[in-house]
């Protein structure tokens, strides 16, 4: 299983925050709905969006990701970054696609869920 770390290393991503790097990742999932973020999303998986608001943080959290990466040059604002340190959650922001990050983790061995639930 690969960590975070070498997920940050890997696709060159900028750190935000500074918690739980070495974390294991179990998995991945993208979507920039929240609802959706939360139902498909397991523990220890990490999630990738768009969205940088400070709701994103609530999701990381409740849903224990191990981190979420924001892409297409989208940056948290202070008060996110702040939320995201008292957390405990990892944000990762790059310029990158989407779709581009998906096919990155996807190379590296990260899956997805099969079904309507995380196995994760």
């Amino acid at each position: 299983m690969i960590s975070l770390k070498g997920i940050i290393e890997q696709l060159d991503l900028e750190p935000l925050s500074s918690h739980g790097v070495d974390r294991p990742v179990a998995g991945g999932y993208a979507s920039d709905l929240l609802s959706c973020a939360m139902k498909g999303a397991g523990k220890d998986f990490i999630w990738v969006t768009l969205q940088s608001h400070l709701n994103v943080v609530a999701v990381a959290s409740l849903a224990n990701l191990a981190g979420v990466i924001i892409t297409e040059g989208n940056r948290p604002d202070s008060e996110t970054i702040a939320r995201a340190e008292k957390e405990g959650v990892v944000l990762l922001a790059t310029s990158k696609t989407t779709f581009t990050v998906v096919g990155e983790l996807t190379a590296l061995g990260i899956k997805g869920t099969s079904g309507d639930r995380p196995t994760g």
